[in-house]
């Protein structure tokens, strides 16, 4: 499969995104070489391999839980810029 700058305009369009010429060809380039690659996996012959379920034969690999002090309230608030009551205040980021 050839990615064309046709291609990439209706991606850019499809996605809503605006790329100047040198980042279209860019983005051309390396589109054209991950579809080359995955173009080079399917020349394998995979008959016979079972898929893998995990990429590692380790199971359940997890340390202990271990109760550890922490800070207290107090010092968690010295570090913060705003709080109202027992609460970290922040700044409104999502606008409706």
């Amino acid at each position: 499969m050839n990615v064309t700058t046709e291609l990439v305009d209706k991606l850019a369009n499809l996605t809503m995104l605006q790329f100047n010429e040198e980042e279209k060809k860019d983005i051309q380039n390396d589109l054209q070489s991950m579809i080359s690659f995955v173009e080079k996996l399917q020349e394998l012959d995979t008959n016979g391999v079972e898929p893998l379920q995990h990429i590692s034969s380790n199971n359940n690999v997890l340390r202990e839980d271990n109760i550890k002090p922490s800070i207290s309230k107090e010092e968690a608030f010295l570090n913060a810029p705003l709080q109202h009551e027992n609460y970290f205040a922040v700044s409104k980021i999502i606008k409706k």
